[in-house]
């Protein structure tokens, strides 16, 4: 037989004989308030890993663990858990749904092989579930939907899935459709079975099959249809099936859909209600039946080294080397835990771990099967598997662990720019080198969270991505690591660009004990575009002369003195976005150039350079959601055009009119309470950030002004 041969045989025995096909990995996740944290919730209870069902309002759910998330009644910090279903091991992440913790999805999503998107039946389509749907995108997760909620006044399935549709330029097949609606919403119709399941019991945990009622039969048959129809599109056999008006059967239909959900072609659709436990054991059903275990998406693909660009690709196998990822931290004592996707080979404790990012080993000493808080210790783990490890000191957020013989370089996570600031100083001046460890630790925790000193007054900066984020980031400060701090006034995290080309000589020269110094360094500047999507902002190229013979090391300290220019812009001091940095000229003196010149030599080659070439300040601008009744129309609208604000689309959602918006962020403190009067109430609103956009002339002279600097 020919090798390829044989090894594929191999390779379909594994997937037919494997546990890895009776696994799935899967992230809930939601605009804030659709009830994700509910719904996982249930899952567990009718899983059978909790014996009472949690209250998110009482602060009682299992993954809400966090005195901030039951204090507040949201999710902040994802929670994994580890349960059982109908012969299947399901590791389940739920996630935050408020867009200040937007990292706690991507982080998830990246090592996720399915998720489920779950929607308010009223508001459907809302911002924060765009900003989600974006993200599985990027990772390629398949996913299906949940329209949950459907027992609350104007709830309305056919919008919510037409939404999804035009909102998410997706395919939504719906497998179910609710019987009733609001008040008379009473359970669901399964188009597969055709049949109807209603839900009893004290916890909804019994499940009655019955004859589909005789109002509800035109529709089913409708939706049957359309589902046959859809099925039919993504499976030849099948079409010609369709076509003949031959029936199709159930399992024909679940092996067409899981094929659409899980090459990303269409999501199927569910219903119910998480809080009236209507349809949670039938979504559970979903899950087995059209997401992917590892062996369904194709294995991770990386790169030996930061310099070797090779791909390297790990098949979820035990056979193959060992390939794991850091997707989070998490400060815990007397060690950190590191929670980690295990893509290929074995994990095991007391396992010498070779972080490739940093070249280092370290030793991980236990490993644990995690359920929210609770943790059940392991000696190994398999492809797959999402663990949580202790030992790891050093490592950070995207580091990839693998056989050092057999090295893989997994891609890191592109997480935002923070757009909020406040100061910080600690009530207690002794307090000042521990507050400054409380700091660091938590930027290693959250990608998300950075900060500085003011150079000026001193001031320790903290930046977020809201102002709920950087409540959570102080209270923190307070509670885990005993720092109390006085908080200044929220400051918008302004940025620098250049609108123009900038050129600029310079030479460096300084005598110190050892000798003479210098370096000479020509260097250009621009503006620079990033791809759609990718979080680099930032461009070097060498342009030196076919003749240089400048050595590697003196080209290495040219890119670090230019970056290091990158945190602080000429204007008002915010780092620098958007700037691509030719390299045109260096000139190296035989005896007296060295690594140090050459670096000041380019700082200041490109200072004078980003001066030359019209720098400007940018402000975040925000996508901006805000529903109201029809009537309130004008006054919202007005409110938002004085605070510069574009309206881009508004649209009717039932009685209420949803406006869509772009506004600075530095006009919308304060915005609920004007808001809140506004429509006396009557409205909601959400916002998530957009782009960093050039500010009006006229404001960046404002802001220079109240600043302190001149234009």
């Amino acid at each position: 037989m020919p090798a390829a041969a044989s090894e594929k045989k191999d390779d379909e025995s594994d997937t037919e004989t494997s546990p890895l096909s009776l696994l799935r990995n899967i992230g809930v996740a939601a605009h804030i308030d659709a009830g994700k944290t509910t719904t996982t919730e249930r899952i567990l209870y009718y899983a059978g890993k909790t014996h009472k069902m949690g209250d998110v309002d009482d602060g009682t759910t299992a993954t809400d663990f966090d005195e901030q998330e039951q204090d507040r009644g949201i999710t902040i910090f994802s929670a994994a858990v580890t349960f059982p279903w109908k012969g299947h091991t399901v590791n389940l992440i739920d996630t935050p749904g408020h867009v200040d913790f937007t990292a706690e999805v991507e982080r998830s999503l990246r090592v996720l092989d399915g998720a489920i998107i779950v929607f308010d039946a009223k508001e459907g389509v809302e911002a924060q579930s765009e900003t989600v749907w974006r993200q599985a995108d990027r990772y390629k997760v398949p996913r299906i939907c949940f329209i949950n909620k459907m027992d609350k006044m104007g709830a309305d399935f056919y919008a919510s899935v037409e939404s999804i549709g035009k909102r998410l330029t997706s395919d939504p097949i719906p497998v179910q459709i609710p019987i009733g609606a609001d008040s008379t919403f009473q359970g669901v119709i399964d188009l597969l079975t055709m049949k109807a399941y209603l839900f009893h019991g004290d916890m909804g945990e019994k499940v009655d099959e019955v004859e589909i009622p005789a109002e509800c039969k035109d529709d089913a048959e409708f939706w049957r249809r359309h589902l046959e129809e859809k099925a039919a599109e993504y499976d030849e056999e099948l079409m010609e099936k369709f076509f003949a008006d031959t029936p199709l059967d159930v399992e024909e239909i679940k092996r067409a859909l899981r094929k659409a959900t899980v090459t990303n072609a269409a999501q199927p659709i569910f219903c119910g209600s998480s809080l009236k436990r209507i349809g949670v054991q039938r979504l559970l059903d979903g899950v087995v039946d059209y997401l992917p275990s590892p062996l369904d998406v194709p294995p991770i693909t990386g790169v030996k080294s930061a310099d070797d660009q090779t791909p390297v690709i790990r098949k979820p196998s035990e056979k193959d080397p060992l390939a794991a990822y850091i997707f989070k931290i998490v400060a815990d004592k007397p060690l950190d835990l590191y929670f980690i996707r295990v893509y290929s080979g074995v994990f095991k404790s007391n396992l010498r771990a070779y972080i490739h990012n940093t070249g280092k080993k370290e030793n991980v000493s236990r490993l644990f099967r995690m359920f929210a808080k609770r943790r059940e210790q392991i000696d190994r783990a398999g492809p797959g598997e999402i663990i949580a490890v202790l030992g790891l000191k050093d490592a950070l957020t995207g580091d990839t662990i693998c056989d050092q013989n057999n090295p893989v370089l997994l891609g890191r996570i592109e997480f935002p720019e923070p757009v909020l600031s406040v100061s910080v100083e600690p009530k207690n001046t002794k307090d000042k080198d521990a507050l400054a460890e409380a700091l660091t630790k938590m930027e290693k925790q959250d990608p998300t969270f950075q900060h500085r000193t003011n150079t000026d007054t001193g001031q320790t900066i903290l930046s977020g991505m809201g102002e709920l984020h950087l409540e959570v980031l102080t209270y923190k400060l307070a509670q885990d690591f005993k720092v109390q701090v006085n908080v200044g006034e929220p400051l918008v995290a302004y940025r620098e660009t250049i609108k123009s080309r900038g050129e600029s000589l310079k030479k460096f020269e300084i005598t110190t004990a050892s000798g003479p110094q210098q370096a000479t360094v020509k260097v250009q500047v621009e503006p620079f575009e990033p791809v759609a999507g990718s979080t680099t902002t930032y461009e070097f190229r060498n342009r030196l002369p076919e003749d240089s013979n400048l050595r590697p090391e003196f080209l290495a300290a040219i890119q670090q003195g230019i970056k290091d220019c990158l945190f602080v812009g000429p204007l008002a001091g915010y780092p620098l976005l958007n700037v691509r940095a030719t390299l045109l000229d260096a000139v190296q003196h035989e005896s007296e150039s060295t690594e140090l010149a050459f670096e000041n030599a380019a700082r200041a080659a490109f200072e004078d350079a980003v001066r030359h070439a019209g720098p400007i300040m940018l402000e975040p601008m925000m996508k901006l959601e805000v529903t109201v009744p029809d009537d309130y129309f004008g006054p919202v609208s007005g409110d938002l055009s004085a605070r510069r604000g574009i309206i881009q689309e508004t649209e009717m959602r039932g009685s209420d009119r949803v406006i869509h918006a772009e506004v600075p962020l530095a006009e919308m403190f304060q915005y609920a309470t004007k808001l809140r009067t506004l429509t006396q109430g009557r409205s909601s609103w959400s916002m998530e950030p957009r782009a960093y956009a050039a500010m009006p002339a006229g404001e960046q002279k404002t802001l220079l002004k109240k600043f302190g600097y001149d234009d």
